[in-house]
């Protein structure tokens, strides 16, 4: 009997790495400004739009309340609901706690479509409209949909593009990994996180546009332009390897210089196997008790005029809307939403050793994680919370730093499909500062990227973050 050796595949990463930097210095196969691309956004309103109205979460048409638990759910039984939780966690600043949290089992899709044209990958970027924007329409992924949307339990229209996604049979995978979203609201959330290259013609619909990675980046310099979707695919990308370093460049002694560095080199403090045994032994000892209880029943927590408030105004409110939209698949719904009290800030602080930059990443547990602790930015709060409670390591650093410091500053939306104007300023601040506690980690790009590659090792904020400094890696110092 002849046993037939199966041919082996080689781990094309390093090669994607060059092939997105040739894509990320490009200007484009229709060459655009980010004020021209805006004009398209702009036009593209007036025919995909949200009108949001307030009403109280007791009157949203197709919600109830679950009489055991007073959880407020879709009478279908699918997309999410809003439950009650208690939190014990030892030795946080925070031992218990008890707060409202968004459960959507389901695990949907966020896909980019890419195709090369003339040699260079091109992504196929959604104009999209959501209710929680505060612009209302944002550059999504080509799919953005839920289990219960591509499913069609609402009845709409079906999803463009979703069949690339769905069956992968002969399709170049560039990315494919299930990733957590924000812990502090969602009960253990994931997405799918997808990459997929097109072959032959595809045909553009009204509200896409094929953009470069280039054109993408400059515009992630922009507020409120691209969505947290977009940023957590983009952060998958395999943008690393020496093919990278060399169409990008990385021979100079400047901060971008040192951030290409990062991307490609092996050279880093720790190793990543040192890294790994730190997650593993922190997510061992680290003790995240979760409880659910009634909503109607959460210490701490009121229904006054229609939602669900904090007793002392702070952290976030549920509320209640009812939408209409153009554009999209359904036309017209109710749901609750999760409302923050004030915007956040969210912060890299970066620093070079031995010409590489790192990153100062923090290990933390949250509410909702999926696998108890994920690697955080090295800031992530709002600071109007913390009125009565120890400031956060390191804020005072992200908000004392001068205007040569700040690499990267700007305000960019949460997910806009369950939060309303969740607005955070995303910053990446260069600083000679030591890691102040064993729960921090300084990390290059190439070991972040390596972890990408996997599921739940990076929260969504850190992904956001990955995708910014990646999107300096190919702009020219001025």
């Amino acid at each position: 009997m002849t046993i037939t050796e199966p041919a082996l595949v080689a781990d094309s990463q390093e090669a994607l790495g060059g092939r997105f930097a040739l894509s990320a210095l490009s200007a484009g196969r229709e060459p655009a400004a980010p004020e021209t691309i805006g004009r398209w956004l702009a036009d593209f309103a007036q025919r995909a739009y949200t009108t949001v109205e307030r009403v109280p979460l007791d009157r949203l048409e197709g919600w109830e309340r679950a009489p055991d638990t007073s959880y407020l759910r879709h009478h279908s039984g699918k997309f999410f609901s809003i439950e009650g939780l208690e939190v014990e966690a030892p030795g946080a600043v925070v031992p218990r706690w008890c707060q409202p949290i968004i459960n959507q089992p389901e695990v949907g899709i966020l896909g980019i479509l890419v195709k090369e044209f003339d040699g260079v990958p091109h992504l196929l970027m959604q104009a999209k409209v959501e209710p929680g924007n505060r612009n209302g329409l944002q550059l999504a992924p080509t799919v953005q949909a839920t289990r219960s949307n591509y499913l069609r339990v609402h009845g709409g229209r079906p999803v463009p593009y979703l069949e690339y996604f769905r069956d992968l049979t002969g399709r170049q995978v560039i990315a494919d990994v299930r990733q957590s979203e924000q812990g502090s609201w969602f009960l253990g959330k994931r997405n799918r996180n997808m990459v997929v290259e097109a072959e032959g013609e595809v045909e553009v619909l009204d509200g896409f546009r094929w953009l470069s990675l280039g054109q993408v980046h400059r515009l992630l310099a922009e507020d409120d332009v691209i969505n947290m979707d977009a940023r957590t695919v983009l952060s998958c990308l395999p943008y690393t390897g020496a093919q990278l370093g060399a169409a990008l460049g990385c021979d100079g002694d400047d901060f971008r210089s040192a951030l290409v560095r990062s991307c490609v080199t092996d050279r880093a403090r720790q190793t990543l196997g040192d890294h790994l045994s730190w997650i593993t032994d922190t997510r061992t000892m680290t003790e995240v008790r979760r409880r659910p209880v009634p909503l109607d029943g959460l210490t701490g927590w009121r229904l006054h005029d229609g939602e669900i408030t904090h007793e002392d105004g702070s952290y976030f409110r549920v509320i209640g809307v009812r939408v209409t939209a153009g554009g999209r698949e359904v036309a017209r719904w109710s749901q609750p939403m999760i409302e923050p009290c004030g915007p956040g800030v969210i912060a890299f602080v970066v620093r070079q050793f031995a010409g590489v930059l790192h990153v100062l990443v923090r290990l933390g547990a949250e509410a909702g994680s999926v696998d108890t602790a994920e690697l955080a930015p090295t800031v992530q709060c709002n600071p109007e919370n913390y009125a009565r409670l120890p400031r956060p390591e390191l804020l005072d650093v992200v908000l004392g730093a001068s205007e040569e410091q700040i690499r990267f500053d700007t305000m960019l939306s949460e997910e806009g499909g369950r939060f309303h104007h969740a607005l955070n300023r995303y910053l990446v601040v260069e600083a000679e500062v030591e890691a102040p506690s064993p729960a921090f980690r300084w990390m290059t790009l190439r070991q972040l990227s390596g972890l990408l590659r996997h599921s739940h090792y990076l929260n969504v904020e850190a992904r956001t973050l990955v995708a910014c400094l990646h999107s300096l890696a190919g702009r020219q110092e001025s």
